[in-house]
């Protein structure tokens, strides 16, 4: 069966990845900072035999590494980065920027996805679907952001962005193929209750989408409905 591996799975839209594709039969790999403390992750892994839980805080990039060779001879054909944040507050706009916030979501948002790309790249190659899938944000747009404020948040996403657009260049001649996807607005800790739609909705319209991919597509910015996404 096919394989998944989904960071920041034991909540929100990373649990709702890996409840839908362990009921269609896939082999979940869910990856969270705190497993014994995931009691949702661990009830759904009651559930599906298919899913197997890993200890990963993609904060220290090292335990990424790790992970790779405990998983070396695994075979992924998605990888899902989901795991972000979002450190912005009211007190902390510009004039008093917390800096230190600014890499921590720096490093979560942009920097852990490329190194889950480059740490897990001998995976993804043995896998037959070849795809890595980054969940971003519309406030991740430069050119959509008509509003200001969420400066860490937004550069973060961007960020992300960029550089998976370049990864996507990067790997085509490798078959491998790059998606970045806005969820929408979701009800989830970090969209709040107020958002449009919920994780399931969201999560369902991404997973057509990643399973309609095609290597055309690599490099696309793509809401979960399938629309595109403005840069």
């Amino acid at each position: 069966m096919p394989t998944v591996l989904v960071t920041g799975a034991n909540r929100g839209l990373g649990l709702e990845f890996c409840r839908q594709y362990a009921d269609t039969g896939w082999n979940v790999i869910a990856c969270c900072r705190n497993p014994a403390q995931a009691d949702e992750l661990s009830a759904l892994r009651q559930r599906y035999a298919s899913i197997q839980i890993e200890a990963l805080d993609v904060t220290h990039l090292d335990q990424i590494d790790k992970l790779s060779k405990k998983l070396s001879d695994a075979s992924i054909d998605v990888l899902i980065n989901n795991a972000g944040v979002y450190d912005d507050n009211r007190s902390s706009g510009f004039g008093q920027l917390d800096y230190q916030a600014w890499q921590h979501s720096l490093l979560i948002n942009a920097l852990a996805p490329m190194k889950m790309a480059e740490a897990f790249l001998p995976q993804i190659k043995r896998g037959d679907k070849k795809l890595i899938v980054n969940v971003s944000s519309l406030m991740g747009s430069v050119s959509d952001n008509d509003s200001g404020g969420s400066i860490l948040y937004r550069s973060s996403k961007a960020a992300l962005n960029a550089a998976m657009k370049s990864l996507s260049i990067g790997l085509r001649n490798q078959n491998i193929g790059v998606l970045i996807m806005h969820p929408g607005w979701v009800q989830t800790d970090m969209g709040g209750a107020n958002a449009l739609i919920d994780s399931k909705t969201s999560v369902s319209g991404m997973c057509a989408v990643i399973n309609g991919f095609t290597l055309a597509q690599s490099g696309f910015f793509i809401k979960y409905d399938g629309k595109p996404m403005p840069w």
